[in-house]
């Protein structure tokens, strides 16, 4: 089976697994902590993989409910949580510190060594699940 069929059939969570696996450094272990952050503070979180490209062909992980919550991002020197409606958010502790001059996007840039405010990152998964829930109805 060729390489780009087997692709093709795995789930988005298991592209996102590959994804992790494949970084092989301290971003695929930072993506992995905000993952498990998110499945834990939204249980009905939809995992996706996006924007698949040939520069690009892992695509950017995406983790929905009822539409965006937020995407995951790596870089050379960070990992970047971008928040669809992040600047419709609540952001009490401050963990947006990047994309701050869009109407709606905001991101988090964690960087090698950084530490996670897990509540605070938690809560913010949860005002974006609502949010989107509430924008649907």
């Amino acid at each position: 089976m060729a390489n780009s069929e087997s692709q093709q059939e795995r789930s988005p969570s298991q592209l996102i697994d590959d994804k992790i696996q494949g970084l092989g450094d301290w971003r695929g272990d930072m993506l992995a902590r905000v993952r498990k952050l998110i499945r834990e503070a939204d249980p009905q979180v939809i995992e996706e993989v996006k924007w698949r490209k040939p520069s690009n062909p892992s695509g950017v992980p995406v983790w929905e409910h009822a539409g965006i919550i937020c995407t995951g991002e790596t870089y050379r020197n960070k990992v970047k949580l971008t928040f669809a409606k992040g600047a419709l958010l609540a952001d009490p502790s401050g963990l947006f510190n990047s994309s701050l001059e869009g109407n709606s996007r905001r991101a988090i840039d964690l960087h090698d060594g950084d530490e996670i405010d897990e509540e605070a990152l938690k809560a913010l998964i949860c005002e974006a699940a609502a949010l989107n829930q509430s924008q649907r109805r």
